[in-house]
């Protein structure tokens, strides 16, 4: 049975990014992205997105990200603080 956990970090604030992720044992790896900078930057947010999770060790799941115009270094650290969440981490 696949085990489903949660963990979210960010705000919907303009220059934030919200990050949802729901870890999974088993299945694909799925980036949901919504920026109003989709267009211009939505392939390097995901670049960022997957190589950060790849560091992270991340392979199952659904990664939702919210992005109001975040900057590389914040939309990084929110994906670790979501995923250390739902893995029940503590974030330093």
């Amino acid at each position: 049975m696949d085990k489903i956990t949660t963990g979210i970090a960010g705000t919907l604030e303009s220059n934030d990014v919200m990050v949802t992720v729901e870890l999974r044992t088993e299945g694909p790896l799925n980036i949901d992205l919504e920026s109003n900078v989709i267009h211009q930057f939505g392939k390097l947010i995901e670049k960022t997105a997957r190589e950060t999770l790849e560091e992270l060790g991340v392979k199952h799941g659904l990664i939702k990200i919210v992005d109001k115009g975040a900057l590389d270094y914040a939309i990084r650290a929110r994906i670790i603080t979501a995923v250390n969440r739902a893995q029940r981490r503590e974030v330093s």
